[in-house]
């Protein structure tokens, strides 16, 4: 089963390298860095990913949604990381996620504004990693890491 990142306008470099090592240890396939989410070129993201880039396919693109239709054309179920009224609990999601053939994309946005609405509508499921505490989310790298492995 195929497996995609799709980050879209992160704003710290750092989170970028550290999605490189966790696809890296998670498996996945291919990295799709959309909008202005920094390259492994970048030196923060360099030095957090420690070369896991050489291993982890990527691909920089300016518009997600052209990214998101063209996995969806080829079969990949999307899957949005989303606080959002209807998202479901990750842990309760049913398996598999995804026809084997096809696999799946999972969207993480911005660390602020989150994954936008015009994305969004292209999802096949939302899903949200429940919040116990105060804090409305995690950070968007953890967030990715939580997810990956339960997508896996």
């Amino acid at each position: 089963m195929k497996k995609y990142l799709i980050a879209h306008d992160i704003r710290s470099a750092w989170n970028v390298g550290s999605f490189f090592r966790t696809a890296d240890a998670a498996g996945f396939d291919k990295i799709f860095l959309t909008g202005y989410t920094a390259t492994p070129d970048h030196p923060k993201v360099a030095k957090t990913s420690l070369n896991a880039e050489d291993f982890v396919a990527w691909e920089k693109q300016k518009q997600a949604w052209r990214v998101v239709k063209q996995l969806k054309k080829e079969g990949v179920k999307i899957i949005a990381l989303e606080q959002t009224p209807d998202a479901q609990n990750i842990f309760k999601l049913k398996k598999p996620i995804s026809p084997p053939t096809g696999g799946f994309a999972l969207i993480v946005g911005n660390e602020i504004r989150g994954v936008p609405k015009g994305l969004l509508k292209y999802a096949d499921i939302k899903t949200a990693i429940p919040m116990y505490g105060r804090k409305e989310s995690l950070n968007v790298a953890v967030a990715f890491g939580v997810a990956a492995y339960i997508l896996s």
